[in-house]
């Protein structure tokens, strides 16, 4: 089965401020902010949707296509990518641009500033689908640039190829009618509680009308799990109790990972559903969207322990 992974790349450069960004903004002078932190010191790791999905899917022995762009700055990620035996053919090098990357910096409160630079994925990736079998293919258009994610999910839907769209991050983008009708297209709409409660809002449409366009939402809510809709009804599955978390940023792009990983091995939807919830219990508990890791049998002595066989 041939596995279409579209979204982002991009490098999450994460700093460390060892203070209160309260304590250095006067309110009074909140019209003219002009301030300055001097930081720890800098973490690159290797993020965005597209990325992120399809290391988890590696991990679980899967070799998808990334169909995305990156910038003239390349080959630290593509050499990343090498050693984990993901292909890089189908990632078209913006040469103008820099890659995406999004700069994060964190106080000891926890609050966050984040500059996002698009950069090359401000480029459409493109995608030959000539050769590609509908029946042996699934694809899943996350987060990315806005034409291609509405072009491929319509492209996936006249061609016959199982789609799931993932509108995640780049939902407050999106006019609600073509948001609407790239739901309309795809097969599944994942997203989490919160995204969902915006695409009815977006779309004006319910969750069951919603469920009628798709045919399936899976909706992730953290600590309570993930409840799988279908036309026929509704599915909890629970999360995987897990009392050292780090950090919970990726894991709904691992979760998506894993659940892939159950659609291309034929399980059943929940079993799909129970794998994804396995690989982001692996993620929460490392610092970075591409940090995690596990073995074939620690994955599945986790699925087993916890779903059972």
């Amino acid at each position: 089965m041939e596995v279409l992974v579209s979204g982002s790349l991009a490098y999450d450069r994460i700093m460390d401020f060892p203070g209160r960004f309260s304590d250095h903004i006067m309110p009074d002078k909140i019209h003219m902010i002009n301030v300055s932190f001097t930081v720890n010191g800098l973490k690159e790791n290797f993020g965005g949707t597209a990325g992120n999905i399809a290391y988890c899917l590696s991990l679980l022995g899967e070799k998808p296509r990334i169909v995305a762009t990156i910038g003239h700055d390349y080959h630290r990620y593509f050499q990343w990518f090498e050693e984990h035996g993901l292909g890089t053919d189908d990632i078209r090098i913006v040469e103008e641009e820099a890659t995406a990357s999004a700069y994060i910096t964190t106080d000891m409160a926890d609050n966050q500033i984040t500059g996002f630079n698009p950069g090359a994925m401000k480029q459409q990736a493109g995608f030959d689908f000539a050769g590609i079998d509908p029946k042996e293919a699934i694809g899943i258009v996350a987060p990315g640039n806005l034409q291609d994610m509405a072009e491929f999910t319509a492209t996936h839907q006249k061609l016959g190829i199982y789609s799931i769209f993932d509108p995640g991050q780049s939902l407050p983008a999106w006019p609600g009618e073509d948001l609407a009708a790239c739901i309309a297209s795809s097969n599944m709409l994942i997203s989490n509680d919160y995204e969902l409660a915006l695409i009815r809002d977006r779309t004006g449409k319910s969750t069951e009308e919603l469920v009628e366009m798709a045919g399936t939402i899976v909706t992730t809510k953290g600590e309570q799990g993930t409840e799988i809709l279908t036309r026929v009804g509704a599915i909890p599955v629970p999360a995987v109790p897990t009392s050292d978390v780090v950090d919970p940023t990726g894991a709904g792009d691992a979760f998506r990972g894993g659940l892939i990983k159950g659609l291309v091995d034929g399980t059943s939807l929940e079993r799909a559903v129970m794998m994804g919830t396995v690989c982001s219990h692996y993620a929460i508990r490392k610092v970075g969207t591409q940090e995690h890791s596990f073995t074939p049998e620690e994955f599945e002595a986790t699925l087993v322990s916890n779903f059972g066989a």
